[in-house]
């Protein structure tokens, strides 16, 4: 599975203006792993998001997104053409899950936000599941993220916001006795509370 080309043609020319425009502080690049598959695992407050994540790290990220962006079928090329790939939320997406599971065993980074939408009440939303039922089939670490603006939950654009990566998460560090629905969301929750501790403490 080689990188896009054209993934990395677009962050190229694009991250002055991202930058710029954001006033990205990131915290913990160290955290990153070089090589080997991991599940990249943030918070969800803004459409930029992903392109946000996209132009700090310096390996492609495979990102799961939403199916009724690939209803168009010209922007559901470009979608595909740099990686991303739909899930129909809600349903269970078995096919989605196999093309995850596919791009965590070559070795690549798999994007997912573990809110499954955006918050837009300036809160953490419940965490979904999907994100350590991948790992947990997987034997990939997790890589907690957590955007924010500097003082407000939600990233912004024209205002300083900050990305915080922490420590990789192992799937035994998780203790999930078996991969039961109840074991499963008990352990979604303390990667969320992961997320949580690495951002600003907003009231």
């Amino acid at each position: 599975m080689k990188e896009s080309k054209l993934y990395w043609f677009i962050i190229t020319v694009i991250r002055p203006f991202v930058k710029l425009l954001y006033r990205i502080d990131v915290k913990g690049l160290e955290n990153i792993p070089n090589n080997g598959g991991v599940i990249i695992c943030p918070n969800h407050t803004s459409n930029a998001d992903p392109v946000l994540l996209a132009i700090i790290f310096k390996r492609q990220i495979y990102f799961m997104a939403k199916a009724e962006l690939f209803k168009f079928k010209f922007l559901g090329k470009i979608f595909k053409a740099v990686g991303a790939f739909p899930v129909n939320r809600g349903k269970g997406d078995t096919s989605a899950i196999e093309s995850a599971e596919k791009i965590l065993k070559n070795g690549k980074q798999l994007g997912l936000f573990i809110e499954g939408t955006r918050s837009k009440n300036n809160e953490f939303l419940r965490p979904k599941t999907g994100c350590v039922a991948i790992a947990y089939k997987t034997g990939v670490p997790i890589l907690p993220v957590c955007m924010t603006g500097k003082n407000e939950h939600k990233v912004k654009l024209l205002k300083k916001n900050i990305i915080s990566i922490g420590e990789p998460i192992n799937i035994s560090q998780l203790n999930i006795a078996d991969d039961s629905s109840k074991s499963i969301r008990a352990a979604s929750r303390v990667v969320m509370e992961n997320i949580k501790k690495l951002g600003p403490q907003i009231n």
